[in-house]
């Protein structure tokens, strides 16, 4: 007999401090059999993505590791009035079905948005909610949460742009754009990766080309004008 898939570890609430048990999968299965261009990665078993939102069974609130580790009182009181009192004890700490994953995530944005979460882990949640929708085959969900989370990934840029090597933010904003079908908006933040002498980040100015490259295709299939730095260039 294998080795279980899933672990149990527990966590303390950062709302209301209670302890409670989530569950993780083993390290040696999180190897992904392949992944999208966007980093949407599918997995021979047990999905490790299913489990990366940590539910309270006792208040509802719901977070990940990037979230904040600290409420102030009003966060706090803001969940609470919003979701935490009406609450009714549920419990997502062991085997996680697709549906259960979805509930997860959409709680996390929930209380994301209460607490006024970072953008980034706004966005990355936005994100993964979209990818579980790719993963149904539902194609106007997955486009309609891409859009949010592009839209949370470019606020991210607007706020920490001079924080950070953001060249992983960039050819994000850029790829997602090629997916909605914004190809001019997709050129301009792969053609940043692309030019910008700062980035030394090999892999995503290799996946930015490659995106700029999928960008002319589709619109040269397509009849559709090129963008003038695409005529520019000329490859």
């Amino acid at each position: 007999m294998g080795m279980e898939p899933l672990y149990q570890t527990k966590v303390a609430c950062v709302c209301c401090e209670a302890e409670f048990v989530t569950s993780r999968v083993r390290p040696s299965l999180k190897r992904a059999i392949r992944s999208d261009s966007d980093f949407c990665s599918y997995f021979k078993s047990v999905n490790p993505d299913f489990y990366v939102v940590r539910v309270c069974p006792y208040c509802g609130f719901a977070s990940t590791e990037n979230s904040n580790q600290r409420l102030v009182d009003w966060q706090r009181n803001a969940y609470l009035e919003r979701i935490g009192k009406h609450w009714k004890m549920n419990d997502y700490g062991g085997e996680r079905s697709a549906a259960d994953a979805l509930a997860c995530y959409k709680l996390a944005l929930l209380t994301g948005q209460i607490i006024k979460e970072k953008d980034r882990v706004v966005a990355g949640i936005l994100h993964h909610i979209a990818w579980l929708y790719r993963y149904e085959g539902n194609a106007e969900q997955e486009r309609r949460f891409l859009q949010y989370a592009l839209e949370a990934y470019i606020k991210t840029y607007q706020s920490e742009r001079e924080l950070m090597n953001n060249a992983r933010l960039l050819y994000l904003i850029g790829e997602l754009n090629r997916r909605l079908g914004h190809f001019h908006e997709a050129v301009r933040w792969f053609s940043r990766v692309i030019h910008d002498k700062s980035i030394m980040d090999s892999a995503m100015i290799r996946a930015s080309r490659e995106g700029w490259h999928a960008v002319r295709d589709e619109m040269s299939g397509r009849g559709a004008e090129l963008p003038e730095e695409m005529q520019r260039i000329g490859s």
